[in-house]
């Protein structure tokens, strides 16, 4: 089974030496998404809700870059700088997932790319590789 990048201009370009997402049959590798604005490839804000909402966005345009979306993801790595933002998480991600929900790791890091708050990556399933 050989590999496809996945690659979209409507979420942050990699700001490094990887791909926005990897599929492999029909497992997609989603990299970790920072709040950057993808036109600008700025910080949305200092605002910990604004970061959330907008790393959803980020991930929900790889997502559909690679024929899913954000609930075709079996599995949800948060990384937070500061975990009593924990429950600002778990509302926003409410909005942007259905149940059944995908597993879920979060934990609580000294530092982000960019000065981010948040960031977010995973793993989802879609039907086929195309």
């Amino acid at each position: 089974m050989s590999k496809v990048i996945i690659s979209t201009d409507k979420a942050p370009a990699a700001i490094g030496t990887y791909s926005q997402a990897v599929k492999i049959g029909t497992t997609v590798y989603l990299s970790g998404q920072i709040p950057l604005v993808p036109e600008t490839m700025q910080m949305v804000s200092e605002n910990f809700a604004e970061q959330t909402q907008q790393v959803f966005h980020n991930l929900a345009a790889v997502c559909q870059a690679a024929g899913g979306s954000l609930n075709d993801m079996v599995k949800v790595n948060i990384f937070l700088t500061d975990l009593s933002n924990f429950a600002t998480v778990n509302q926003i991600m409410s909005q942007h997932f259905s149940a059944p929900y995908p597993a879920r790791a979060a934990v609580q890091v000294s530092a982000l790319p960019r000065g981010a708050q948040i960031e977010i990556d995973g793993v989802m399933e879609v039907p086929s590789t195309n």
